[in-house]
């Protein structure tokens, strides 16, 4: 199975492309992409697709993600990270207590909108944001509407030292969400600089760390993608399903545009034949009451 999705666990030191550059390494193979950046400090589920199933990367990186945050408060940085400068100090006045923090952290449940970080690579009149920053430029930076599905902190991981208080945080949210800024924001919200000083994700879509494979754990496995690798019938899980029969599969393996009511009420969805994925078809965008391919992954069947 050439065609597969790698639930790699990304160690702390490396770029996400460097991990790709692994998987090319360890199984030989020249296709392969990853489903969504971890900046290098950051370590824990990275998704890498390989051969055909790099054609559903972006649906993979569209998925919700999971993740455990530890928040220091006491300083704050100019990344919003432990590796930034500090730019703002607060001395913690007074103790702390569990309950305030997690109404703090509680708070943050549901639809909002997010400001990205100076340091990202969100871009800007065609500029990432990091590049401004390295020039010592600030730009206003418009609001993106995210949404966090479900946060809350974890229970016995509070720690006051002399300068600092930190604790951990577990959140689900959606794309594009920056949770070192969701550090900062909780830390503003107690009434202290706050940056985030760890960060693990622990799901990304339908990969979860109990799926992930080490690197020492995949050169093991060799050359042996079919024993590691998903398939992209189990990637695709979260997006609605449509089964066919024959006459209907040979039209969608052909990309033809078909009526709306062969599809599903929530676009985008997968077409299935004999539980292999055909395509994956959208609403028309032009021309009401049909479903057009938005992404091909099958010509025979």
């Amino acid at each position: 199975m050439t065609d597969a999705i790698i639930p790699f666990y990304k160690y702390k030191g490396v770029t996400s492309h460097d991990c790709v550059d692994e998987i090319r390494r360890i199984f030989h193979i020249k296709k392969a992409g990853h489903t969504g950046t971890l900046d290098p400090d950051v370590e824990g589920v990275l998704p890498i697709c390989t051969g055909k199933a790099t054609k559903i990367a972006d649906y993979i990186s569209a998925y919700p993600k999971q993740y455990e945050a530890e928040i220091t408060l006491g300083y704050s940085t100019d990344t919003e990270d432990a590796g930034g400068k500090i730019t703002e100090t607060g001395k913690i006045t007074r103790p702390l207590e569990e309950k305030e923090i997690r109404q703090a952290v509680e708070r943050f449940q549901g639809r909002q909108v997010q400001k990205p970080p100076m340091y990202s690579a969100v871009k800007i009149h065609g500029k990432k944001l990091y590049e401004y920053a390295r020039e010592g430029k600030t730009v206003e930076r418009p609001g993106k509407d995210i949404e966090i599905f479900h946060i809350q902190l974890v229970p016995d991981t509070l720690k006051q030292e002399a300068d600092t208080v930190s604790f951990r945080i577990r959140v689900t949210c959606s794309k594009g969400t920056f949770v070192r800024t969701l550090a900062v924001d909780i830390g503003r919200k107690l009434g202290f600089p706050a940056h985030m000083s760890d960060l693990i994700r622990t799901k990304s879509g339908p990969f979860a760390v109990e799926d992930s494979y080490t690197l020492d754990e995949l050169k093991k496995q060799e050359a042996a993608l079919d024993k590691a690798g998903f398939s992209i019938e189990y990637a695709l899980a979260e997006l609605p399903r449509v089964r066919v029969p024959e006459d209907t599969a040979e039209r969608i393996i052909h990309g033809s545009v078909l009526r709306k009511e062969k599809g599903a009420t929530r676009s985008p969805f997968v077409f299935l034949y004999k539980d292999k994925a055909l395509a994956v078809y959208q609403h028309h965008p032009e021309k009401a009451g049909l479903i057009k391919p938005k992404t091909m992954l099958r010509h025979s069947l």
